[in-house]
């Protein structure tokens, strides 16, 4: 006799979700702190070297946070010389930032290190079951996008 599906609240998903985050921040954390980096640092630098220029309200807003913690992030990252600021040739007024060299390499080398460390917490799963999570997922965050208000 085949056993039925047991029915799961929205709130015992939410549950699950909670604690599966948790697992994957420090997962990544672990792996980016072999490499001598925070995740919200190795994320700014990651997202300059992606998208330079940026402006530094636009790299908050792609990588998911406050405009005053980008900033400090930034000036800390100025200062190690990972990153630079630039003024932009178009407004004398706006600063642009980019990636040094360094900032560069060092970019590539955590992006290496999320890499692996996503295959290692995604590896019990098969490609369907990946593709109905990104699925999912981007279901999920579709909500959350910004209204054209």
């Amino acid at each position: 006799m085949p056993h039925a599906k047991k029915s799961v609240s929205a709130a015992q998903v939410a549950d699950e979700f909670s604690r599966t985050a948790k697992v994957l921040v420090r997962h990544f954390n672990e792996r980016l702190g072999e490499h001598g980096v925070s995740t919200p640092r190795s994320r700014l630098v990651v997202e300059v070297a992606r998208s330079q220029p940026v402006r530094l309200t636009e790299l908050a807003l792609a990588v998911g946070i406050a405009q005053g913690t980008a900033s400090t992030l930034v000036d800390a990252l100025v200062r190690d010389g990972l990153l630079e600021r630039q003024a932009s040739a178009d407004d004398r007024r706006s600063v642009l930032l980019h990636v040094t060299a360094e900032g560069a390499a060092l970019a590539q080398d955590w992006t290496a290190g999320y890499e692996r460390a996503a295959e290692e917490l995604f590896k019990p799963l098969t490609e369907e079951q990946l593709s109905t999570l990104v699925d999912i997922l981007r279901t999920l965050s579709a909500e959350e996008a910004p209204s054209s208000d």
